[in-house]
């Protein structure tokens, strides 16, 4: 396989999965973390590797290095691998998912904005998602008409804050998730509730026209829900953890052991919550965002752009929707083709530098 984003949580569980079933690693891309990659490259003799920077390249223990956004796709092209996981942060991508896909390989997807920003001109049938919630709709998914899909969320790190202190939350406050560690940007992601966002918008790309929803369950152990059109509703549970859903993109079949079962009795009892406008202000245009998903990509670029200004500390924690929804009413225009998506995630990020 060609393992985009190696050295991230996504990418570390994906190789400990292809461990597990003996598959073998072809190309690692990775971004600034080569300490981790070198012990990555040791143990998974990959033919190619490559990097996000130019002056990382003499610091990795690999003969075939290269650098870059466009060697991305070149490796992509140049591989045998029929799969790719595609663990990349950020529109970045974007450009590698349609890559392998025109070349025909089968992309296991954990790369949100691909879908987000372009999801109307993706090839769907080629892609199997290795985000719980949506491996949790496809586990659930039978042949009786589907009234309602829900996907849950943690509610991130503010979900129990008082909501008159949001405003002058910090960076390190953001990254305080309750219930695990992930990588900067998607903590603020969940922290915002845009990540949730994200993910009903690739749940509609991926299954189609119908009624999408999102609540929150504080313990983060059922991932998805179908509420059936007879009334009767099923829930997927499993512990936390990637390696279930990679699996089953790695190997269809997948007889063997993943995880430990959920131990309800352990658990004791669940919680569930509503996710609110208030607490969450960009949850005010999810129902028209899920009817016209092709403005993903607006959503997606004013993200993009509003978390590197709070980072920057130019803006407060919420003027991140806030930038986002200005965009969102800014930029009404739907694109047409791959090129107009390219085209209007630009000038959304030009329109925001500018303010």
């Amino acid at each position: 396989m060609v393992l985009l984003g190696s050295t991230g949580s996504i990418g570390v569980n994906a190789l400990e999965v292809a461990k597990k079933l003996n598959i073998n690693v072809e190309v690692l891309v990775a971004g600034k973390n080569i300490k981790l990659l070198n012990t990555q490259i040791l143990e998974h003799a990959p033919k190619v590797v490559v990097v996000a920077d130019k002056e990382d390249v003499a610091r990795v223990n690999h003969t075939n290095v290269y650098y870059g956004e466009d060697s991305i796709v070149k490796v992509i092209e140049d591989s045998s691998s029929e799969l790719v996981v595609n663990a990349l942060v950020g529109f970045l991508g974007l450009k590698p998912t349609l890559s392998a896909l025109a070349c025909g390989k089968r992309v296991a997807l954990a790369n949100k904005e691909s879908l987000v920003a372009c999801g109307n001109f993706i090839d769907k049938s080629k892609i199997q998602p290795i985000d719980s919630e949506h491996f949790g709709l496809w586990y659930l998914m039978q042949e009786r008409p589907v009234s309602k899909m829900i996907i849950t969320a943690s509610g991130g790190a503010f979900r129990d804050w008082d909501i008159h202190k949001l405003q002058s939350a910090t960076l390190a406050d953001t990254q305080k998730h309750p219930n695990w560690s992930m990588g900067q940007k998607i903590t603020i992601d969940s922290a915002t509730m845009v990540n949730k966002m994200f993910e009903l918008l690739e749940a509609r790309w991926l299954f189609g026209e119908g009624e999408y929803d999102a609540i929150i369950e504080t313990k983060s152990l059922i991932h998805a829900l179908i509420d059936f059109k007879d009334g009767s509703t099923t829930a997927h549970f499993a512990n936390a953890n990637m390696q279930l859903p990679i699996a089953f993109a790695l190997d269809h079949k997948m007889n063997e052991n993943i995880l430990g079962h959920v131990d309800l009795l352990k658990v004791g009892s669940l919680e569930f919550k509503e996710i609110t406008q208030e607490r969450y202000p960009i949850w005010q245009i999810k129902n028209e965002l899920l009817k016209n998903p092709t403005r993903g990509v607006v959503i997606n670029a004013a993200n993009e752009v509003a978390i590197e200004h709070f980072i920057a500390k130019k803006i407060g924690f919420m003027d991140i929707p806030k930038t986002i929804m200005q965009a969102y009413e800014k930029f009404s225009y739907m694109p047409s083709s791959v090129d107009d998506v390219f085209a209007l995630d630009k000038e959304v990020r030009r329109s925001i530098q500018l303010c």
